[in-house]
């Protein structure tokens, strides 16, 4: 053994046996099903006709992505539903961050880190049956809630507004806690002496954020961009539980769209389009964010 471990041959090899696992993990979960997507979004696939094979059509499905009005309100819809709950979660995430961020709270700051983690570790689906249970027309909280100010109960998940109102409601419980802890570790990045020298030219909070925390927080705010919108593109579970899309197509986000196109009409090569469509996006959003939010401190 101990011979084994002088070899140079052996030396040359142990990384790669450490790091094998998680290559092969990667190229099983990620790389692969992307090329099978890519391979697929080329060919006429449908798993209910067997006998027809996978002939190669071109882009033939990308011309269908591009002339399916239902596509692009999904898409539309799915880019409100991440307008209307990113400003909240970046605010309230901001707001809880300053907070903790305040010296003299000790174990209190301990605890409420530890409290922000449990949306985070909560899985997609349990957020979506929780949602259920919360806006219940009959027993929900958020009735009980706002019968305490005089008002009737709302059939939350049975309307347009509603539903979208409760998905997003669910979507910043479960998100901000991330923007918050993000927010938090750009603020312990910040030296403490130009903080506290910055405190004896101003007591304005709002300087102190603009002009000393903000360069330190623009990282940060970087990637939240990024997952988010990956996230809210992807975005499935909870509402497919909670609403199912509807009603209507109040909530029939980009995500339900595809599942519906792929597994219940069975065309996968067209859904294999629109995915990687969805893809590319993702991409391009993700370069804007890096060129027009993090230039500042580059």
């Amino acid at each position: 053994m101990a011979r084994a471990r002088l070899d140079p041959g052996y030396r040359r090899w142990t990384p790669a046996a450490f790091l094998a696992p998680a290559v092969i993990a990667l190229l099983a979960v990620g790389i692969w099903p992307l090329l099978f997507a890519l391979y697929t979004s080329f060919h006429r696939f449908n798993i209910t006709r067997p006998r027809d094979g996978m002939p190669f059509i071109g882009f033939d499905n990308y011309v269908r992505v591009f002339n399916d009005p239902t596509f692009w309100d999904s898409l539309l819809l799915t880019g409100r539903f991440f307008l209307t709950v990113m400003p909240f979660q970046l605010a309230l995430g901001l707001a809880i961050a300053l907070l903790l961020h305040k010296p003299g709270l000790g174990l209190m700051r301990s605890l409420c880190r530890v409290t922000l983690v449990i949306p985070l570790a909560t899985t997609y689906a349990v957020v979506g049956l929780v949602g259920r249970l919360v806006f219940n027309r009959d027993f929900g909280v958020a009735n009980q809630i706002i019968g305490w100010f005089g008002f009737g109960p709302l059939d939350w998940l049975g309307t347009t507004a509603g539903a979208f109102a409760a998905i997003a409601i669910m979507d910043i419980w479960q998100w901000t806690p991330f923007c918050a802890l993000l927010f938090l570790a750009g603020l312990s990045m910040v030296p403490q002496e130009i903080e506290e020298a910055a405190k004896l030219e101003t007591s304005s909070t709002w300087a102190m954020l603009r002009h000393i925390q903000l360069p330190y927080l623009l990282p940060g705010l970087t990637a939240m961009l990024i997952l988010r919108t990956a996230d809210t593109i992807k975005l499935f579970d909870m509402v497919f539980v909670m609403t199912r899309g509807g009603p209507g197509a109040a909530t029939d986000l980009i995500s339900i769209y595809i599942q519906r196109v792929g597994f219940r009409v069975f065309d996968l090569g067209y859904a294999s389009a629109q995915a990687i469509l969805l893809f590319i996006i993702t991409i391009v959003l993700s370069r804007l964010y890096i060129r027009y939010v993090y230039q500042e401190i580059r």
